[in-house]
């Protein structure tokens, strides 16, 4: 296999998912929020979902490309897609919020220029420190990246600056820093098993020295390795038992933040679980972390199917799905097969498509009714249509139900595991999601058909505009579309699950 190649071409491809959206940052800082400059944001997204398309195409014919610090395989080019995918619709629904935000501050006297340009700078370097995740070639450079998304995401966790979004933002730092420190003892650890076995100062931790060599690595420190990274990089990917950070932050980030946390930062966390596996595997072979990524499956499964039950908050509870869904994501990851790796990763594209949807769903339905509380939204297929239409076929996709792709990816993850002998991990993870199922279900029937003469709060005047359920239809279709036919993204997803040494 010939090694990554560089052009300038290649080269611009692989920085514009950057330093496009660092542009535009400085550019909203600059002016503020300004109508342009929320759609600028939107450009930028597109711009990542652009570059990730074109390296996509790329990598599936010529392998991984390079340039500098930045580096783009299969897997990178995958992420950078879904990145582009989920951001898109997420800057396109905050137009929208933007918009409302601005118009009640000012209708109230206030002066919302502040919130609003603070808003927009702080996606864009979100945008930008996930890229950077993604394409960065050295795995010190990726925890520097994730550490940054931390501290990004948590200013937009506060973005209200009422108590209830300062106490979420407190848990979330306090909590992800934690496991962050974790993930970076799993780094220091790695670095330490590269150097002993020939490794050379910042080169030690590339990717490509490290599963050349991880053969020669010291199985002690590989096993250091492998449990430290399953839970630092699960805290930011939502799994149990360091998951409570997660439903804090999501009901109290504004909508689109949300729907981008659970969309993107889940994953990108989740892909250097992935890369960190690959390198364990062929240090230790795939039993060890095959036994840590089921307990992590079944115990982030049994949490979520738990506090789902009697769930009383719709952003909440789409925040205990996250954790679901990347329950399901580790399960998979244990099995370890090429099925497995490619539905798992099917499995976080849709996921991310389908939760974008229902975050930016929820915060119209809250700018209608004034309130987060199940209890509080009745009849909203009666009051609202177009909007219940959304939000229902929303959650039916996050349901795992045909025609969306969350249906084909769990069904390949059940098969995947069970070729690979964990049939007992099957039967016991898909109970805990069939109560999942009925609690979403009772729920989200609540809020579509129920009597609007409830214990709810009285509706505002506010409609949803039409234009604003368009990202949302987007979403939708997408979803749908990656359940009826992978196209050309069935060799992107092959070449991607082999980066990650799946057989």
């Amino acid at each position: 296999m010939t090694g990554p190649t560089s052009t300038v071409a290649t080269t611009l491809l692989l920085y514009a998912p950057i330093t496009f959206p660092v542009v535009v940052a400085g550019l909203c800082a600059g002016i503020g929020y300004r109508r342009a400059t929320a759609w600028a944001a939107v450009v930028s997204a597109l711009t990542q979902l652009t570059a990730g398309i074109m390296l996509a195409v790329a990598v599936t014919r010529s392998g991984p490309v390079a340039a500098g610090w930045l580096r783009a395989d299969a897997l990178a080019a995958f992420m950078l897609l879904l990145i582009g995918a989920v951001a898109a619709i997420a800057t396109w629904a905050s137009v929208y919020h933007l918009h409302d935000e601005h118009a009640a501050g000012q209708a109230t006297g206030r002066t919302p220029s502040t919130g609003t340009r603070r808003y927009l700078v702080l996606v864009q370097l979100f945008l930008a420190a996930v890229a950077v995740a993604v394409l960065a070639d050295n795995l010190g450079m990726v925890w520097v990246a994730l550490e940054a998304t931390t501290i990004v995401t948590a200013f937009l966790v506060g973005h209200r600056r009422d108590q209830a979004g300062a106490e979420a933002a407190w848990k979330y730092v306090v909590l992800c820093s934690v496991g962050i420190a974790l993930a970076f003892l799993a780094t220091v650890c790695l670095n330490l098993a590269s150097m002993h076995a020939g490794g050379h100062g910042l080169s030690a931790l590339d990717w490509d020295h490290l599963r050349v060599q991880a053969a020669g690595f010291d199985h002690g420190v590989m096993r250091l390795t492998g449990g430290l990274a399953v839970l630092g990089f699960g805290t930011k990917a939502g799994l149990a038992p360091m998951h409570a950070w997660l439903p804090d932050a999501y009901s109290q980030a504004p909508a689109p933040v949300s729907g981008l946390m659970s969309g993107v930062l889940l994953a990108v966390a989740f892909t250097q679980i992935l890369r960190y596996k690959a390198i364990t595997d062929v240090t230790l072979g795939p039993g060890y972390m095959r036994v840590l990524l089921i307990v992590a499956a079944l115990i982030s499964l049994t949490a979520a199917a738990s506090l789902l039950i009697s769930q009383r908050d719709y952003k909440r509870m789409l925040a205990y799905s996250s954790i679901e869904h990347m329950g399901l994501a580790a399960l998979g990851t244990a099995a370890g097969s090429h099925l497995a790796i490619v539905a798992v990763l099917l499995h976080l594209l849709g996921h991310g498509l389908a939760k974008v949807v229902l975050f930016c769903g929820a915060g119209r339905i809250l700018a209608c009714t004034g309130t987060s509380r199940i209890a509080g939204v009745r009849a909203l297929a009666a009051t609202r249509p177009a909007l219940a239409a959304t939000f229902g076929l929303g959650l039916v996709a996050l349901l795992g139900l045909p025609p969306f792709s969350l249906f084909a990816s769990e069904l390949a993850i059940a098969r995947a595991t069970t070729a690979a002998g964990l049939g007992w991990a099957v039967a016991v993870a898909f109970t805990l999601t069939l109560v999942i199922f009925t609690a979403l279900t009772r729920h989200g029937a609540a809020m579509l058909t129920g009597s609007p003469d409830g214990d709810g709060e009285p509706a505002r005047a506010t409609a949803a505009h039409p234009a604003t359920l368009a990202p949302l239809i987007s979403g939708l279709a997408a979803c749908a579309a990656l359940g009826l036919a992978l196209g050309p993204l069935q060799s992107l997803l092959a070449a991607a699950a082999a980066v990650v040494g799946a057989p």
